[in-house]
């Protein structure tokens, strides 16, 4: 990430973030791709001390809205075990098709890697205040609607939407902004 030209500003702030998978193949088309993405995020929300306001999982990126003490690092190791996990899921379900496609969108200058499955960087957005949040958690609810997944976003499983209507969503997000 530190090839990223986004930087984290304001710790503890809330920051937008996106990350999204190497070629946008649809890693989280697998339930258990994204059983290992929320596994993760809710482990950091209770030890280390990640708050998410907001979220989507997309069969190819995930958009959140959260703060930390140190956000570029939890991100980081997010994306780092979060990609081991997979790498081990698609190996033990031998899905060398989807492993080989990883595999060519792998940077060059991984070499300490056979596979890379996030894109670098997160591009973080500082949230500055309520009206900003409230346009991104908009954006981030109304992704599975643009891409005509749901008609509704409170029907989109993986997305902080129902938190937000009073369901209980995958994740606890943090609403006392509201």
């Amino acid at each position: 990430m530190t090839r990223d030209r986004y930087k984290i500003y304001g710790k503890d702030k809330p920051h937008f973030v996106t990350s999204t998978i190497v070629g946008w193949l649809p890693v989280f088309s697998r339930p258990k791709a994204a059983d290992i993405i929320f596994d993760s995020l809710r482990y950091l929300q209770n030890n280390d001390n990640l708050k998410i306001y907001a979220y989507v999982l997309m069969v190819n990126h995930i958009h959140i809205i959260a703060s930390a003490s140190d956000l570029n690092n939890t991100i980081a190791r997010f994306k780092s075990y979060t990609a081991r996990q997979i790498i081990d899921f698609l190996e033990e379900t031998s899905q060398i098709g989807f492993l080989k496609q990883i595999k060519q969108h792998k940077l060059e200058h991984k070499t300490d890697r056979e596979y890379q499955i996030w894109q670098e960087g997160i591009h973080p957005e500082m949230i500055f205040d309520v009206s900003d949040l409230r346009r991104k958690v908009k954006y981030i609810h109304l992704n599975p609607v643009r891409r005509g997944y749901v008609d509704d976003p409170v029907h989109w499983r993986y997305s902080s939407a129902g938190n937000y209507a009073g369901d209980d969503g995958i994740l606890e997000v943090e609403r006392d902004w509201v």
